[in-house]
């Protein structure tokens, strides 16, 4: 909407129709937050989904008969590219990703902030606290590798 004044104008109206124009011009169609929104989760979507391959609360076999409980959780992510290795402990989760090298990793969770993480330069990292609820987490180097995982409970 252009608005032009004229001589004779009232000021009131030239000032009404501009204060209109603006707001008219920062509404943004609700058709254009939804399409924002859809695109904002592609933005993961060059990383693989590493998938959860092994266990140790659920394999079976002779470690499972004894009578000893483990005081370690051990969980494997796998993807193509890269394999994320986890170790439950009772206050913290220990982890390595493979191939070595400088990660970023990002424990995303349901129901709190996200934190941002560096592995060292073997790939390994550490999440003291460990996460109470549902969690994912994302490994991020340079060069490409990127992967998430599944949402994991403990």
């Amino acid at each position: 909407m252009c608005v032009v004044a004229q001589a004779g104008d009232d000021y009131e109206q030239l000032f009404t129709a501009t204060r209109d124009a603006l707001s008219a011009r920062r509404a943004v169609p609700e058709e254009f937050i939804e399409a924002a929104k859809n695109a904002f989760t592609w933005r993961t979507i060059d990383a693989e989904l590493a998938q959860l391959t092994y266990d140790s609360s659920r394999a079976a076999g002779p470690a499972a008969t004894r009578s000893e409980t483990a005081s370690v959780r051990a969980l494997t992510y796998t993807s193509a590219r890269l394999t994320i290795e986890l170790e439950v402990t009772a206050d913290s989760l220990l982890g390595q990703v493979v191939p070595a090298q400088l990660f970023t990793v990002e424990v995303q969770s349901r129901s709190g902030p996200d934190r941002t993480l560096r592995s060292d330069d073997i790939g390994c990292f550490a999440v003291h606290p460990r996460p109470a609820s549902p969690f994912r987490l994302r490994c991020q180097a340079p060069g490409g590798l990127d992967a998430v995982t599944g949402w994991i409970t403990l």
